[in-house]
């Protein structure tokens, strides 16, 4: 069996528990992990968390350096199943919208994109400027999944955990990866 690799950005936009619960549960279901964490990222993960970026990064298969442009993520004789920025900053967003590839976020993301490999941005901002949502728009258009951060309710989420699997799982979902930890509509009374 082929093993899965996902190339795992995360940026310096609230919400790094989205990215944490993503590579814990890839983690757990045997998928190899690229981790590339900008350095808004590693400041947040103090602020947000009760993790230290060491964790964030066990959590992963292996880990780069933002300004690491050799790396095996860099270029497109590297196969992948894909990338997911996850939390995506409106900077981010508008680096890759603009194929502004100064570090290694930005260039496997548009790597990913050339190659025509599945590319998900987890957005992060609210409200969303003309500028932003142009942004989205743009790549959009060309197949990126925008997905912003924000949860369905049909479930009655009672934590905060809840929550967070409802994104993850819809990240999931995107990449087919078969999974159970959020519950779907017409499911609402078992979790699925």
């Amino acid at each position: 069996m082929i093993q899965l690799q996902i190339i795992v950005g995360m940026s310096g936009a609230s919400g790094i528990i989205y990215g944490l619960r993503l590579l814990e549960v890839l983690k757990e279901i045997g998928v190899k992990t690229h981790l590339v964490l900008t350095e808004g990222c590693k400041k947040l993960i103090n602020l947000e968390s009760e993790y230290h970026i060491e964790d964030l990064e066990l959590l992963a298969s292996t880990v780069y350096k933002i300004d690491d442009i050799s790396a095996p993520i860099a270029s497109g004789s590297f196969k992948t199943d894909g990338m997911v920025v996850i939390p995506c900053s409106m900077k981010t967003l508008a680096g890759i919208a603009c194929g502004y590839s100064d570090n290694l976020l930005l260039r496997a993301a548009d790597v990913t994109i050339k190659e025509r490999r599945t590319l998900v941005l987890v957005i992060r901002e609210s409200p969303l400027s003309p500028i932003h949502l142009e942004n989205m728009l743009k790549l959009a258009r060309i197949g990126v999944c925008i997905m912003p951060a924000s949860p369905p309710f049909y479930g009655k989420p009672k934590t905060i955990q809840e929550l967070v699997n409802a994104i993850v799982g819809k990240v999931l979902d995107i990449f087919k990866i078969e999974h159970k930890i959020y519950k779907r509509w017409g499911k609402v009374d078992e979790l699925d």
